[in-house]
């Protein structure tokens, strides 16, 4: 049996195909979708979970180094790795948010498989991370299919998060192929997220139609410019039909930290000054919520950067808020600030004002958000996105009939009517944000699986 497979930054889904119609399987809560997090008791649980309780083999000699290291570090720190020691979803979420010190946590390891400078053992551990998400979601649906699944066609975004160019990308595909063979997957095909996503929008066409798909995902923002209807649907080869791409390291996590930075940090201390007028640093406050950047990461959870919050606390004008960073610190909240945001830009997809509650660090904290405060907050990765668009139409050479806006942000006002003010004479069409990838992928494999 085969499926489609959006691998996603903020979230996955898989679908099979029903006579030739996309069927989403429920992979959590009676939901398609399963956010893309994954948490266990330390970071080498995972690797010996894999091995342990799936018999997962390690590819190559990185792979067995890496898991003879993790397996020898649960052993000496007293940790048994169980079946259930692994969580994936919004059970990972939830495990995480009860006890953020005692897990290690991550939301989706996507975006940094096209990282510049990974060492061997780091792509390995990459391998094993994205490994075990897709064994978990391969197993959801193979429960409900009552059959294996041994196929599928993987999204891909046009230009992985890195700045390797066609080296990155191929990096990142290729960690993305071993881990789901290692997962079961016996074969593996690759389409770009905006394709597949148009793949779906074709199939509401009745003449053939210039269209411009812009995706704007979790973790990168990709345009493609298309020939779709009718007399496309059932080749194979869709190469004539490709007019035009772009992708960027822009997507939805960025609206959400841009919106955490601007608006929820200056609660934090973010602005302040020292007791004798001098402005305190910004880039603990940055590297706090910059939760897609692993140097930045690392930097604000270092000891070092304790130290230097502490002596913050004791020279700011305003030493209450700069100590609720503190507990971010302490605490390892970074997610938990960056969410809390995320959840502002959605409800104000459909209202003009939210409000931000930081409940967790401190009981009275919260911030009330407008559309206006968003617009101002986001207006620097949303200039990102629109020169991916004039980039789409600049390599294509052509000008769309119909745009396609999907993606988990699509949704946003915001964004519609800037993508609206560049093309202004062109329709805007939407379909499904969350699951037009995923039907188009399914869509795919349907033509070259069948």
């Amino acid at each position: 049996m085969f499926i489609g497979f959006d691998y996603g930054t903020a979230n996955c889904s898989i679908a099979v195909s029903e006579n030739g119609t996309p069927r989403a399987l429920m992979l959590e809560n009676d939901r398609p979708l399963l956010p893309s997090m994954i948490c266990g008791p330390t970071r080498e649980a995972i690797s010996e979970w894999l091995h342990r309780h799936h018999q997962v083999p390690t590819p190559d000699s990185e792979g067995t180094a890496l898991l003879q290291r993790a397996l020898r570090y649960n052993r000496e720190e007293d940790i048994e790795v169980l079946p259930g020691s692994v969580q994936f979803g919004s059970t990972a979420l939830q495990q995480y948010m009860v006890d953020p010190e005692e897990v290690w946590f991550v939301k989706s390891p996507k975006s940094f498989l096209g990282a510049n400078g990974l060492k061997p053992q780091q792509i390995a551990f990459f391998e094993d991370l994205v490994c075990a998400m897709m064994l978990h979601i391969r197993q959801q649906g193979e429960r409900q299919l009552d059959a294996a699944i041994e196929q599928a066609v993987i999204g891909r975004p046009i230009n992985f998060q890195g700045l390797g160019g066609e080296d990155a990308n191929q990096q990142a595909q290729g960690i993305l192929l071993r881990a789901a063979k290692r997962a079961g997957f016996r074969d593996v095909e690759f389409q770009f997220e905006p394709v597949a996503a148009g793949l779906d929008f074709e199939a509401t066409l009745t003449q053939e139609t210039r269209v411009l798909v812009v995706d704007i995902g979790g973790g990168t923002t990709d345009c493609s410019m298309l020939l779709m209807g009718p007399q496309w649907r059932q080749q194979s080869d869709r190469r004539a039909s490709l007019l035009g791409h772009s992708g960027c390291r822009v997507g939805g996590n960025d609206l959400d930290i841009m919106l955490a930075f601007k608006t929820l940090m200056p609660l934090l201390g973010l602005g302040g000054q020292t007791q004798k007028g001098t402005a305190l640093p910004a880039l603990p406050w940055w590297n706090a919520v910059a939760i897609n950047d692993v140097p930045a990461q690392s930097d604000f959870y270092a000891a070092a950067t304790g130290k230097q919050l502490r002596e913050l606390i004791r020279d700011a004008q305003d030493a209450d808020r700069v100590a609720h960073l503190l507990k971010v610190w302490q605490q390892k909240l970074s997610y938990r600030l960056v969410r809390a945001a995320e959840e502002s830009k959605i409800a104000l997809s459909a209202q003009s004002h939210a409000e931000a509650s930081l409940a967790f660090i401190a009981p009275s904290l919260q911030a009330t958000l407008s559309t206006d405060v968003l617009e101002e907050a986001i207006n620097q990765p949303l200039a990102r996105i629109l020169e991916q668009v004039q980039l789409a139409l600049a390599t294509s050479e052509a000008k769309p009939e119909v745009i396609y806006l999907t993606g988990g942000s699509a949704r946003s006002p915001v964004l519609r009517a800037a993508l609206q003010h560049a093309l202004p004479d062109t329709p805007i069409a939407g379909g499904d944000d969350f699951g037009s990838v995923t039907a188009g992928l399914t869509r795919w494999a349907d033509v070259i699986f069948r």
